[in-house]
């Protein structure tokens, strides 16, 4: 699932308008970080910031997960513990199945609830209408009545972008695809436009090629989420133990993911700087 996740994400954050409208009931005016700092470190897929400051929480799953209820009740208390806010959570289910999670959780003094939506039911034809090509991109994940007709305009769109353009969106409607086994139709359609088929046998999609370029962008992203991470970790430092020394700042700078990671999980219980560390 994981470069399905990445792909998924990057277009929501960065490619589309009514996809968010229709999954969120609003829009999104900046995206924060998603990394909530706790005794036990916890990723939401993607935290975002309405222009009249509600926060929303879109969480991607591709499986069914009988613990998705609490799972998400506790992204809830964490996103409430560093923001001070509750966010409106929207849970995008993306799988092939039948959704069978269950969306609330109830108890004597407890009622919580959060909002699931299957890919499947958004309407395809209105996403396939966006002037963004990325709403057009996500709509292959619905049920959309002519499949290889839909997947020919999209790909028609897709051409008119420029070449940098063009290579991205390609690139992320393949891992899409693989999530509903379009990759042959989307191949073979691509293959009937010029402009396309010189990118699916001699750059983004050839064979070889594709896979160590796919890799290779993936790992960048997951670099920019650790320049994210570490921007996150140090703000919440300094709100702990005030400015960050030169020494401290080199220390934070030469660690890796899962050091960054440990240290997340250390900084409410450490009681100085030197502790945190050492």
């Amino acid at each position: 699932m994981h470069e399905y996740d990445v792909a998924f994400k990057a277009i929501l954050q960065q490619w589309v308008d009514l996809t968010i409208r229709e999954l969120a009931g609003t829009t999104i005016a900046r995206w924060l970080s998603v990394e909530l700092p706790e005794v036990r470190n916890t990723r939401v897929d993607l935290l975002g910031e309405t222009a009249g400051g509600e926060l929303v929480h879109i969480e991607l799953q591709s499986t069914n997960d009988s613990t998705m209820a609490l799972r998400m009740a506790e992204y809830c208390l964490r996103v409430f513990r560093i923001f001070g806010r509750f966010p409106q959570q929207v849970l995008v289910y993306v799988g092939g199945a039948p959704v069978t999670m269950k969306t609330e959780l109830r108890g004597p003094a407890l009622s919580y609830s959060y909002r699931l939506v299957d890919m499947k039911d958004l309407d395809g034809e209105r996403l396939l209408a966006s002037p963004r090509v990325g709403d057009n991109i996500v709509a292959i994940l619905t049920r959309l009545p002519d499949i290889r007709g839909s997947v020919h305009r999209i790909l028609e769109r897709i051409a008119g972008l420029s070449p940098e353009q063009r290579e991205g969106a390609l690139r992320r409607l393949m891992l899409l695809a693989g999530l509903r086994s379009l990759g042959k139709v989307i191949e073979e359609e691509a293959k009937q436009m010029p402009i396309l088929n010189d990118i699916l046998d001699h750059e983004v999609l050839g064979r070889e090629y594709k896979r160590g370029r796919a890799e290779g962008e993936l790992e960048g992203e997951r670099k920019g989420e650790l320049k994210g991470e570490l921007r996150l970790l140090r703000g919440l430092i300094e709100k702990r133990f005030g400015a960050i020394p030169a020494w401290a700042e080199e220390r934070l700078s030469g660690m890796s993911a899962a050091e960054l990671e440990a240290l997340s999980d250390r900084l409410l219980n450490a009681q100085s700087l030197e502790e945190l560390l050492r």
